[in-house]
C-alpha cells in the first residue's frame, strides 16, 4: 500500500485554485472583493485579451506593509475573520485562500502602501515561487497584477474560452459588483481602451440605470419592505415590461452577488399572474440577513448561499 503523504505547498495551492479559479473573472472576483473588504471608494481594472494576457486592479484601500503582504499570500491567512465565529463573516472574501491559489497558478504582481508610509512594498510570485521583491512607489492603496493564466498549466489553459468570450464573463460579474456598491467608483479599461466607467453615486436607481441602461431603470417599481431581522429593498419591473428569461434578475444577499434558485421562483411567483407564458420580470433585490441566518460558504467561489 502507497504511504499516506503531505503533498508539496505548491500542489496544494494548485488544488484550491482549481475550487477558486475558473477563469479570469473568478480571479478578478476575489481582487474586487478584496478591494472592497479593505475600505476602497475607487476601483480601477485593466484586462487585456478578456484577463488570458493580464488584469489588473487597483484600488485606494488602507493597504498593506511589507509583513502583512507575506502573509497574505500564505494559506488561510485573512483579516476578515477575527475571531472563529465563522457564520459572523461580514465581509466578501473570507476563505483566505485566493491570493496563494491565484499566485500559483500566473505571474502575480502585488504592490501596496498604507496610509501614512513614505513607499510602498512589492512582491512578484511566479507560478508559486517567489521571483522579486522590494519597494514600490504608488499612491495609498494596493495594485495586484495577474499575467498569464495557466500559462504552466496546459491542461487548465485549454478549457479558457476565446478573448470575447472571457471578456463576457468579467463584465457581468463586474456589472453585479457595480449595482451592489453605487458608492464606489468604477473605472474600467479593456486593450488599453477605455471601456466603462460608474462614477460613484448616493442614488442606487441612478446606479442601475448607468450598468443595465436607461430602459431597465426607466419605471421600475421601488421596493422596501422591512421584516424584523430581515431586510429586502430594490426595485423590480412593472408587468408590461419583461424578458425571454431570468437573465434581468439580479440578487445580493448582505451585499453579496449570488445566485439563487429559491428566491428567483419567489419573485416569478409573485408575477404568474400578471406576465404572458414563458416570460420573465427584471429585479434588483438586495437582502440583508442577519450573518447567522445564511450560510455564505457553501460554494467555492461563493456564488450560491444556503439559508
Amino acid at each position: 500500500m502507497p504511504q499516506i503523504r503531505r503533498l508539496p505547498e505548491n500542489l496544494v495551492n494548485r488544488i484550491a485554485a482549481g475550487e477558486v479559479v475558473e477563469r479570469p473573472s473568478s480571479a478578478l472576483k476575489e481582487l474586487v472583493e478584496n478591494a472592497i473588504d479593505a475600505g476602497a471608494t475607487r476601483i480601477a481594472v485593466k484586462l487585456v485579451e478578456g484577463g488570458l494576457t493580464s488584469l489588473e486592479v487597483t484600488d485606494d484601500g488602507c493597504g498593506m506593509n511589507p509583513d502583512e503582504m507575506a502573509l497574505a499570500l500564505e494559506r488561510h491567512a485573512t483579516s476578515k475573520l477575527p475571531d472563529e465565529a465563522i457564520e459572523q463573516v461580514a465581509t466578501l472574501g473570507f476563505r483566505g485562500e485566493a491570493l496563494p491559489s491565484i499566485a500559483s497558478v500566473a505571474r502575480f504582481t502585488v504592490e501596496s502602501r498604507p496610509a501614512g508610509a513614505e513607499q510602498g512594498w512589492k512582491r512578484v510570485v511566479d507560478h508559486g515561487e517567489i521571483a522579486a521583491e522590494g519597494p514600490a512607489a504608488l499612491p495609498p492603496g494596493t495594485r495586484v497584477r495577474v499575467e498569464n493564466l495557466f500559462a504552466k498549466i496546459p491542461a487548465r489553459r485549454k478549457f479558457l474560452k476565446k478573448p470575447g468570450t472571457e471578456w463576457g464573463h468579467v463584465s457581468d460579474w463586474l456589472a453585479r459588483a457595480a449595482l451592489a456598491l453605487p458608492g464606489v467608483h468604477f473605472e474600467v479599461r479593456r486593450d488599453d481602451r477605455p471601456s466603462v466607467t460608474w462614477p460613484a453615486t448616493g442614488d442606487g436607481l441612478d446606479r442601475v440605470a448607468a450598468v443595465l441602461g436607461e430602459d431597465a431603470a426607466a419605471a421600475p417599481i421601488p421596493l422596501a419592505l422591512d421584516e424584523g431581522p430581515i431586510v429586502v429593498e430594490g426595485f423590480v419591473s412593472r408587468p408590461d415590461r419583461h424578458r425571454p428569461t431570468l437573465a434581468g434578475v439580479q440578487l445580493f444577499v448582505n451585499g453579496r452577488p449570488v445566485r439563487d434558485r429559491m428566491v428567483q421562483h419567489a419573485l416569478v411567483d409573485v408575477y404568474r399572474d400578471s406576465l404572458p407564458r414563458g416570460r420573465f420580470p427584471s429585479a434588483v433585490l438586495f437582502l440583508t440577513v442577519p450573518p447567522e441566518r445564511v450560510d455564505v460558504n457553501v460554494h467555492p467561489a461563493k456564488w450560491e448561499v444556503r439559508f
